[in-house]
């Protein structure tokens, strides 16, 4: 083919009586028009369809973007302000529980006083009873022991006298007088 065109090229003479080739860089004028109306149309498409279509999705995405980045922003700051008042309520929680805690402990060792007063109280009058029941019961012993000293040297007396103290008044005297000379004796001691 390229030995066709050679052949054609020598065949039309320029003017000038000289045939020049085809310079292969400079293409022909039909060449250059056709060419010019295809970009043309090609850019009025890309120009009315393709292009805007083009900054739509661009503008949509954009937006999309800058709403996401503002949405993230807005939960950040929730979410900080959602810890501050966690941390403010951790924080008062801990310090009620502080403030339980030594309440109880003030409870605690009330309830302790209290109850070692209340015992102290109740040893004290267990006490106080068990000296009273222990005079009483110690009156009682004695005024048996009394009596049963008394009848008891009544009748050693009359087996040593001999005679009858049948005599109240007489068992009575006699009996004082052995007791309060028991009693000089123990004290004595």
């Amino acid at each position: 083919m390229i030995n066709e065109l050679m052949i054609l090229a020598e065949a039309t003479p320029e003017e000038g009586g000289e045939h020049q080739p085809p310079n292969p860089l400079l293409p022909q004028w039909y060449d250059i028009t056709w060419s010019l109306v295809a970009f043309a149309v090609v850019l009025f498409v890309f120009w009315k369809f393709v292009i805007p279509k083009y900054r739509q999705v661009l503008d949509e995405r954009r937006d999309t973007i800058e709403g996401g980045i503002e949405r993230a922003e807005a939960a950040q700051a929730e979410a900080a302000a959602s810890l501050k008042a966690y941390r403010e309520q951790l924080a008062g929680a801990r310090e009620e529980a502080a403030g339980i805690r030594e309440e109880a402990r003030n409870q605690g060792t009330q309830i302790i006083a209290d109850l070692k007063a209340q015992a102290t109280a109740e040893s004290e009058r267990i006490i106080a009873n068990g000296h009273t029941q222990l005079d009483a019961q110690r009156q009682q012993v004695v005024s048996e022991l009394r009596g049963d000293l008394g009848k008891m040297s009544v009748d050693l007396a009359e087996k040593l006298v001999g005679a009858s103290l049948q005599d109240d008044v007489k068992q009575a005297g006699t009996v004082d007088r052995f007791l309060a000379e028991l009693d000089d004796a123990a004290s004595a001691k």
